[in-house]
């Protein structure tokens, strides 16, 4: 399958960065949100990192250019001569799932939908849709253009055409994939959040403060981020989340949100996004 246009839903820091790497990559990028501005501040993102690596010398100012030319703003109705949808919005299913019926609409028929979810099942996004079997997690890394991974799942449904069609897209996007089965928290997070979890439960019980344990981490086991100060640039409101698919996916009670990361997030502290998490920003 050649794909020549992709959709990017969702024009937030992941979905901006998607249409970032995808337009370097000399493919056209419809990018779609429907909160007012937010393709807007999508767009100036992706224009101030652009610019950012033309200052270091790691881009020409024409490449710059026009790599900006390749993301236009779209709506719903737009995407009717796209190859491949990266659907890239919160992380909250019910939301999903609404947006992949209307993309299962206004799509042609041979278009992929993929999702950035990091933890809602792929097999119950797909069946969603009438095509099911074009339907596939592409998990991206953040930032985006930095990180070198994206995770590939395939839902029960999931063919291998549109299988093949996703690697190959993410290797010329120059990512590197693993393939996960899709179970709760696919590989990164089935392993990070935990790591994370453990982290809050060690501060509530005063094993250390938040820099003794990041620091631990950091120095003892050679992590460029503390469990802590990782969790505050995820989103403690999102790394919550991703416990309890964790918790009730498994039902074991050793992926159980910790206490504490539930506190904080009932009280707005959601890390970096909002200023303050276990560090203040």
């Amino acid at each position: 399958m050649q794909i020549r246009k992709v959709a990017v839903l969702g024009a937030g820091q992941m979905g901006s960065g998607i249409a970032q790497v995808a337009a370097q990559a000399g493919i056209e990028v419809a990018l779609v949100d429907a909160v007012p501005g937010a393709v807007e501040r999508g767009l100036g993102n992706i224009a101030k990192l652009l610019e950012r690596a033309v200052q270091k010398s790691k881009l020409d100012a024409v490449t710059r250019d026009a790599t900006l030319a390749r993301v236009r703003k779209a709506a719903f109705g737009d995407l009717a001569d796209c190859d491949f949808v990266v659907e890239a919005i919160t992380e909250n299913e019910p939301t999903k799932l609404d947006a992949f019926k209307k993309l299962d609409e206004v799509l042609p028929p041979h278009a992929i939908l993929a999702s950035n979810t990091s933890s809602i099942p792929i097999t119950r996004l797909a069946a969603a849709t009438r095509r099911p079997a074009q339907v596939i997690g592409m998990h991206f890394m953040n930032p985006v253009p930095l990180m070198a991974l994206v995770e590939v799942i395939r839902g029960i449904q999931t063919s291998d055409a549109t299988y093949d069609a996703t690697l190959a897209l993410a290797t010329r996007l120059g990512k590197t994939t693993v393939t996960s089965k899709d179970m709760p928290g696919f590989i990164v997070n089935r392993l990070l959040i935990p790591m994370l979890n453990e982290a809050c439960f060690a501060m509530a019980e005063g094993l250390g403060s938040a820099k003794d344990i990041d620091t631990a981490m950091k120095l003892g086991c050679n992590h460029p981020m503390g469990p802590l100060e990782l969790a505050d640039f995820v989103g403690l409101d999102t790394c919550l989340f991703i416990a309890e698919v964790l918790h009730k996916g498994l039902g074991e009670d050793k992926y159980r949100p910790a206490p504490l990361l539930r506190q904080y997030v009932d009280a707005g502290w959601y890390g970096k996004k909002s200023g303050r998490g276990f560090y203040t920003y």
